[in-house]
């Protein structure tokens, strides 16, 4: 909290420094912007990025380091036998003398050089902060006043700031690349430990899915068995249903929305159709286990079809209204993006408004909407909660709509809940279902930019 504190006075500062150098630079020229070389605001930005982006520096260098720096010196402070400790008896040594100096529940009762430990934490921390809250604001101080006499009229204040958002905007792209490539390897790496455990044909094409194995030599327990069809089948059917409900109506909608309806009607249905995408999945989970599932055992039981009180029906129908939103938004956005020349010519040539809507109008937005598809197909893939509470954890290899499946990330969940070993096949097995997964996301985007090049129409 202290340091959300000086972080925030910090930027409260850039704020001040932005103000004052904007003002002090058209003192300089009495208010005649004609003899700036760039334009005030880029003065007042040159101030407040030479105060803040020091400070802020030290201030995030200080936080990454101060973990480790104060732990170090704790550690040198305890008593000899305590610092004889093996590696995991000392980690949570540390982790109890941390959660009594910070309130928290210790996992054991503190003797007299724990509770000395905790107090010497404690001044420790206050210590780094006071030093890093006098070292930043003097820093933030010292580029003010560096900024201030640096601050001229013929100052090229505008490369140097666009250079500082250039460089900005380029260092958080190569932070994303980086984080997803090291998404991909933990999920690759993992998964060739667990592939070196289970064979990849037995996992890709086995039609058995039971994780459970022996932890122990002695313990009774399966040997695990791994063919994944059985949720790759339960991941696709309820992915089919859910976008047979979504698609449609979500399309639909949109087209009605962006064609046909008056602006009193569309001001009305779009944000009460968007409602939908901010309801939380637990509540539609609530909803498919309460409400949809007996319903459609009851619908089963009165046509003589048996109905599994947990389906991939429930959870499909109740995920594809989920979804509905995504659809219908994006495509409503991407409609509306098409010119109205492009109608207009097509009126002027004598087609009808639904001809122009599927000759000219869908056409011309196809790539927008196999976007807003493939992100709902995405949006489904990823679902957890729903499945859960609407269609179960069992892995049945079936077809039938009417009974119990799972999914991919159900059974992601399911392996990595509890107290578990990152050496058993059983955890590792979630790292494989994941990378599959990956691939798969990747192979429909692939798809979706084949479909786009080949079928979208271009307009100059």
């Amino acid at each position: 909290m202290n340091s959300l504190i000086l972080i925030a006075v910090l930027l409260l500062f850039m704020v001040f420094a932005y103000q004052l150098g904007r003002r002090w630079v058209l003192q300089k020229v009495g208010g005649d912007r004609r003899e700036l070389h760039s334009l005030p605001g880029y003065y007042g930005a040159y101030v407040a990025l030479l105060c803040g982006l020091p400070a802020l520096l030290i201030v995030a260098l200080w936080l990454s380091f101060e973990p480790q720096i104060i732990e170090t010196i704790l550690i040198s402070g305890l008593p000899t036998a305590a610092q004889a400790l093996p590696a995991g008896e000392l980690n949570l040594l540390i982790s109890d003398i941390r959660n009594i100096a910070t309130g928290n529940i210790s996992s054991r009762t503190p003797d007299a050089a724990v509770l000395i430990a905790a107090d010497r934490y404690n001044n420790l921390r206050s210590i780094s902060f006071a030093a890093m809250a006098v070292i930043g604001l003097a820093a933030a101080i010292g580029g003010f006043v560096v900024a201030r006499g640096r601050l001229q009229p013929n100052l090229r204040a505008r490369p140097v700031v666009e250079g500082v958002v250039h460089w900005t905007l380029l260092i958080a792209s190569v932070i994303a690349v980086l984080t997803t490539v090291g998404i991909v390897l933990s999920l690759l790496f993992e998964s060739v430990r667990f592939f070196e455990q289970v064979s990849p044909f037995e996992f890709l094409f086995g039609l058995d899915w039971s994780p459970q194995t022996a932890l122990r030599e002695d313990q009774v327990g399966g040997s695990g068995s791994f063919g994944a069809v059985p949720i790759f089948a339960g991941t696709l059917l309820i992915t089919v249903i859910a976008m047979a409900v979504a698609v449609p109506i979500g399309l639909l909608s949109a087209i009605y929305m962006a064609e046909y309806a008056s602006p009193a009607v569309r001001s009305v249905v779009k944000p009460l159709l968007e409602i939908l995408a901010g309801i939380p999945t637990v509540v539609y989970g609530f909803f498919a286990a309460l409400t949809i599932g007996p319903a459609l055992r009851g619908f089963g039981e009165q046509l003589g079809i048996g109905v599994a009180s947990e389906s991939a029906l429930a959870a499909g129908l109740v995920m594809g209204v989920m979804i509905i939103p995504f659809v219908s938004s994006l495509s409503d956005d991407v409609i509306n993006a098409v010119p109205q020349s492009l109608r207009d010519g097509a009126y002027a040539l004598g087609a009808t408004q639904s001809e122009t809507v599927r000759k000219v109008v869908l056409p011309a937005a196809l790539h927008g909407i196999v976007g807003a598809v493939l992100l709902a197909v995405s949006r489904a893939i990823g679902e957890t909660m729903i499945v859960v509470m609407a269609a179960g954890l069992a892995a049945n290899l079936t077809a039938n709509p009417f009974e119990a499946v799972t999914t991919v990330t159900v059974q992601i969940v399911t392996l990595l809940v509890g107290d578990q070993e990152f050496d058993s096949a059983k955890t590792l097995a979630a790292f494989a279902l994941g990378l599959v997964l990956f691939l798969v996301t990747l192979a429909l985007n692939i798809i979706a930019l084949v479909v786009v090049r080949r079928y979208r129409e271009e307009y100059d």
